[in-house]
């Protein structure tokens, strides 16, 4: 059975390997390894190389620091580094906890040894002299390196063993779980399942296997367990200011400044993490604002899960740069908690990070100043310092029947993974006539217009007074203008007798929206300034025409609603309370 799996695994390893060729850690800053293992001792740690060697490509071996080696794959490019994880760990070919690996976490090389063995950019001040790959070391030197814990007996084992607390002993059977040695409950009895868990990590460790873990043996476990939070510099922090203490990765992160309700713990290492610690005084409103706020940013992308209740709430967001988490609560009018930013594809490390985080969360005495950060130079597109996510391009469009169905430009739906309607509201595209250079969008969920759209029923006249109504400055304003223009001709450039040229001077965020008359009829859509790539003269647009825009519904299954010519004009506050009810900002998301 085993052999056929390894026969089915090599071409998912074969296809990783073809794609995640080594790059030299000398020629690229940004080179990356895979860490499979750290051992306590060089003799375990060859050992395990010379193992993963036999198997797979690219294996070589590190001094860590504090008496740690570890065995790596690589150097890789990053998302090379990160394709090669997940094929290895998928295939079972490393262990679930391996992880990306930075030069600065690399020290002195001891597998191979080679004289083209290339080390990593910032090696150790002098380094010992390295010796064969297959040689052993002394004895003496092999003491040096093991534990500085000392050695038990069997006996003396069980009896530092019994002096273990029931979380002690679950984290020791979590440990287990981890490295892939223990399936049963985390129950803190060392029964006979446990019992055997302990010897096959002992057997697969290299030490006797009695099935009960010395002193230094449960170290190692735990080290290895570990060996995630240990990468990132997992310690405790106590923001007096903002009241609050927990665990951080302080080899990642580092306090940068205070801008209520938030203090800013921004990357200072090579994964580009960060932490958001909030606290403000408030009661379930300033919670809940929270909650929406944190929803418009950047650092919380769309897709994710998201709960809220009555005094609390997580928000969890990823895409294929970053995946964040936050959580907040509310108790004693105090709104505390934080954000976790943390990079794409480093899964199994932010679950471990993110679990330290929350169970070491802790409220101390008072609440951030609610004026820090005041004299911080202020910015339309940011919150407390924190970017407002903004759409790929918005534009006009206008309402054209009592559900909320939009007609708008082609160009905006182009490229989208998702498309709003006055930012909060869902939309799918119904048709979209690219030639035409019309799109009828479909809300999500029906909504119910100030105002829709009656098409004109015949042509206008020449010369004759219209507006546009849009979003000149794509929503900045947060609504709809008018730009009063007149028409120019009832046909294109080019003679096309569907589009008409107007004598207006309209701005990128009005394509889409409704030309108007007097009447309040739609004589038309304003297209793009610029067909073609032609550079016109100031104050020349193109509308495409009602009659166009009909053809347009009617194909899709709908029908507008029509004016007459007869219909009088209309004072220029109805027309502008008209406009302003019909026309809608629409956006595209990527």
């Amino acid at each position: 059975m085993k052999k056929l799996f390894a026969a089915l695994a090599l071409p998912l390893i074969a296809l990783a390997i073809a794609f995640a060729a080594p790059v030299s850690a000398q020629s690229s800053r940004d080179a990356v390894w895979i860490q499979i293992a750290a051992r306590p001792s060089l003799r375990e740690a060859e050992s395990e190389a010379r193992t993963y060697a036999a198997r797979l490509p690219d294996v070589s071996g590190y001094a860590l620091g504090g008496g740690w080696y570890g065995v790596v794959l690589g150097p890789y490019a990053r998302d090379d580094a990160e394709r090669v994880l997940q094929v290895y760990r998928a295939e079972g070919q490393i262990p679930r906890d391996s992880f990306i690996a930075f030069r600065r976490n690399l020290r002195s090389q001891f597998y191979p040894v080679a004289a083209d063995a290339t080390p990593p950019a910032e090696p150790e001040a002098a380094p010992a002299p390295a010796a064969p790959a297959q040689a052993e070391p002394e004895p003496q030197q092999q003491a040096a390196l093991q534990s500085t814990l000392p050695d038990e007996s069997p006996a003396e084992a069980r009896r530092s063993e019994r002096t273990l607390s029931r979380e002690q002993r679950m984290e020791l059977q979590v440990a287990l779980k981890a490295a892939g040695f223990y399936n049963s409950g985390i129950d803190g009895a060392f029964g006979r399942g446990t019992r055997a868990s302990m010897r096959d990590w002992q057997a697969a460790r290299g030490f006797e296997p009695t099935g009960v873990l010395t002193t230094a043996q449960r170290q190692v476990l735990l080290d290895e367990y570990n060996a995630p939070l240990i990468s990132v510099g997992m310690a405790r922090v106590e923001d007096a200011k903002a009241g609050i203490a927990l665990q951080m990765p302080a080899d990642e992160v580092a306090f940068d400044r205070y801008e209520s309700p938030f203090a800013h713990y921004t990357s200072k290492g090579d994964l580009g993490a960060k932490v958001l610690l909030i606290s403000q005084p408030g009661d379930k409103r300033t919670l809940f604002g929270l909650y929406d706020i944190l929803q418009t940013l950047e650092i919380v992308p769309l897709d994710g899960p998201r709960q809220r209740g009555s005094d609390s709430f997580t928000i969890e967001g990823r895409n294929d740069r970053i995946v964040s988490f936050t959580q907040a609560s509310l108790k004693n009018g105090e709104v505390k908690g934080f954000t976790l930013i943390w990079p794409a594809g480093d899964e199994d490390r932010r679950t471990r990070v993110l679990a330290a985080m929350q169970a070491s969360f802790t409220r101390l005495g008072g609440v951030l100043d609610p004026a820090a950060g005041g004299d911080v130079v202020q910015d339309i597109d940011l919150v407390s310092g924190l970017e407002i996510r903004k759409p790929k391009l918005s534009r006009s469009g206008f309402f054209v029947d009592g559900n909320g169905s939009v007609l708008t430009t082609s160009d905006v739906v182009v490229g989208c993974t998702r498309i709003t309607l006055d930012h909060g509201y869902q939309a799918e595209v119904a048709a979209n006539d690219a030639a035409g250079g019309i799109a009828i969008l479909r809300p999500a969920e029906p909504l119910a217009p100030a105002a829709v759209a009656e098409l004109s029923t015949s042509s206008p006249r020449l010369q004759s007074e219209v507006a546009v109504s849009g979003f000149s400055y794509e929503g900045v304003l947060g609504a709809p203008s008018l730009t009063w223009g007149k028409i120019a001709d009832v046909k294109s450039l080019d003679g096309n007798t569907e589009v008409a040229r107007l004598d207006l001077a309209a701005q990128p965020g009005d394509v889409g929206g409704p030309v108007i008359d007097s009447t309040g009829a739609v004589h038309g859509m304003l297209l793009p300034r610029q067909p073609d790539g032609k550079q016109l003269p100031e104050g020349v647009s193109f509308a495409v025409n009602a009659e166009a825009l009909r053809g347009a519904l009617n194909a899709a299954g709908m029908t507008a609603a029509s004016k007459s010519p007869a219909a009088g004009s209309l004072p220029s506050a109805a027309i502008a309370r008209l406009a302003s009810g019909m026309t809608v900002l629409v956006s595209c998301w990527e």
